[in-house]
């Protein structure tokens, strides 16, 4: 006779597969930590000493004590209280942060400040002058070249970085040149008559 010893084994709590994936997810992820970050964690960071930093903003000379590790986006929007520097993806893909550095437009979120002591830097608040504003924001707003307006400060100074440069020659080269610049409502018809017009003015 053949003992039935299902019933002699001892039955644990079962899991269901969702949990079972997250038990595995939890395992995985502990395996993928370096040895010393257990260690790392208690330790306290070290400390940055801030260094003193010279810009001239908008025509205005600037001497602050900053982080090193800070961009100048961060710079401009939180030691300045320049926020029309919009900060967006924060890793260079979309252009919102554009600014002008001595002449040229870079992305801000990218570029940290103390590479850049003694710097020119322009940014959309300096572009109206007595309250007339720039003819390219003049041709924004003649051209419907934004909508939800947050990318326009951005497409702004990279427009004036282009016509700089001498891209603007057609449409074709503007928007070769200002595909940096991401505009999620998709008004770029519109920022790309803008800057053809403001550099048909110029």
């Amino acid at each position: 006779m053949v003992e039935n010893r299902s019933e002699s084994y001892v039955q644990g709590p079962v899991l269901s597969r969702r949990e079972a994936l997250l038990a595995g997810a939890g395992t995985v992820a502990l395996a993928a930590l370096p040895s010393q970050s257990a260690a790392a964690t208690g330790s306290p960071a070290k400390e940055v000493s801030p260094m003193t930093l010279t810009m001239t903003v908008n025509g205005d000379v600037h001497v602050m004590n900053v982080d090193s590790r800070q961009s100048i986006l961060d710079v401009l929007r939180e030691t300045l209280d320049l926020t029309g520097t919009k900060k967006g993806c924060n890793q260079g893909a979309c252009g919102a942060c554009t600014v002008l550095v001595d002449g040229e437009r870079i992305v801000s979120c990218l570029t940290l400040a103390c590479m850049h002591d003694g710097a020119r830097i322009e940014t959309i608040e300096g572009l109206e002058k007595d309250g007339v504003l720039h003819p390219l924001q003049e041709a924004f707003v003649a051209h419907e070249g934004l909508q939800c307006g947050f990318c326009t400060p951005g497409q702004i100074m990279s427009g004036l970085g282009c016509i700089a440069e001498g891209h603007a020659g057609s449409t074709d080269e503007i928007r070769f040149w200002m595909s940096g610049n991401i505009c999620r409502c998709g008004a770029y018809p519109g920022i790309v008559a803008a800057v053809a017009d403001a550099a048909g003015r110029g």
